[in-house]
């Protein structure tokens, strides 16, 4: 699905120069969860948002779909993220003034995925369905609790049908419950569609849901 080989990142201020990643090669599985884990620093959160297009390599290749993404410029980057890649991080970042459903179409029409309006709307009921949420098609975020905006955080992600979905602390503002709900939804996806998960976790707890536990110290796997 993925490969990062030798990655480098450097960050400069000034005359200062710090290496946040020290030659990580990391394979990432169509159908699995992997789970990014170590301290704060470690540079898990670096190496996930350089595998995803957001964050630009000092050194190093990561080769998706016959491309290194070390080699595409912004608009192509821009393009590759839309239509293959889904996003879910700590905080859902749903747009406040649409509803569940406004959310997910929004998501197919900048993805790029061609639908008719019928079909459109008889895939966003399947994936609200899928997560649990077609009953709250029609609300706002302002009126959803935190486990149900991530689980339409979810929806969104998976709306264009990606190959993998990035997910950085998709739990860490939950409670214990919503948080296995949580990941028991993302490993189920896993299995039944056949897309790659790569998530960062500082919780020790949500580990059990991974297939591949990647732990990470000083820029390096451990």
């Amino acid at each position: 699905m993925m490969e990062l080989k030798q990655i480098e990142k450097s960050f400069s201020a000034g005359e200062v120069s710090e290496q946040v990643l020290k030659g990580v090669t990391l394979t990432i599985e169509s159908g699995k969860l992997t789970a990014l884990t170590g301290v704060s620093g470690s540079g898990k959160s670096t190496l996930l948002s350089i595998a995803a297009g957001l964050q630009s390599t000092t050194s190093g290749s990561v080769l998706f779909d016959g491309r290194d993404l070390t080699s595409l410029d912004q608009e192509e980057l821009r393009a590759l993220r839309a239509g293959s890649f889904g996003f879910v991080f700590q905080s859902s970042h749903l747009v406040p003034f649409l509803t569940a459903a406004e959310q997910l179409e929004l998501m197919l029409k900048t993805s790029g995925r061609k639908l008719s309006k019928k079909a459109a709307a008889a895939e966003i009921s399947r994936v609200l369905t899928r997560v649990g949420m077609e009953h709250r098609r029609n609300a706002y975020p302002d009126t959803m609790s935190g486990g149900e905006k991530q689980r339409i955080a979810i929806a969104r992600a998976l709306i264009h049908q990606p190959k993998i979905v990035f997910a950085d602390e998709p739990t860490a503002s939950l409670d214990s419950k919503r948080s296995h709900d949580i990941m028991k939804l993302l490993k189920d996806i896993t299995t039944d569609t056949g897309t790659a998960v790569l998530m960062v976790t500082h919780d020790e707890e949500m580990l059990g849901y991974a297939d591949r536990v990647v732990e990470m110290r000083d820029g390096l796997i451990g």
